[in-house]
Formats: structure tokens, C-alpha cells, sequence
């Protein structure tokens, strides 16, 4: 979560059996349709933030003998 966002509480409503499943086959397709589409972007933006694309200090280098120690 962003640190300017806040959840949101959704009410929903009492709805018929056959009504939740169409709303949830529509949100399913929609979801492989978008992830289809931009899936890419999707999986190159995780990637370029993951632990191992972050810069680490190699713990087993040295500082030269003339580097102060603070």
C-alpha cells in the first residue's frame, strides 16, 4: 500500500446466487484480459523492485587502508 493511500470500506448488498457468479465470471475474465495486456509491464515493474535487483554492499570487499573508519 502507498503511504498517501487509506483503505476504503465497501458496503455491498444482499445480491441472488446467480448474480455473485456473474459478477465474479466478469471480474475473472476482466482480470485475464488486463493481465494479458499489460502482463508485461506488470511483471517487469515487480521485478525491477524485487531483493534481488536492489543494491547490496558485497559484505566480503574491504575498504582501501586509507579509508577513514567513520
Amino acid at each position: 500500500m502507498r503511504p498517501d493511500s487509506y483503505p476504503v470500506e465497501i458496503c455491498l448488498t444482499s445480491i441472488s446466487d446467480e448474480a455473485v457468479v456473474e459478477i465474479h465470471n466478469f471480474l475473472n475474465d476482466f482480470l485475464r484480459l488486463f493481465e494479458s495486456h499489460y502482463g508485461a509491464q506488470i511483471h517487469r515493474f515487480y521485478n525491477d523492485r524485487s531483493f534481488d535487483n536492489l543494491v547490496h554492499p558485497n559484505p566480503h570487499t574491504r575498504p582501501p587502508h586509507d579509508d577513514p573508519p567513520f
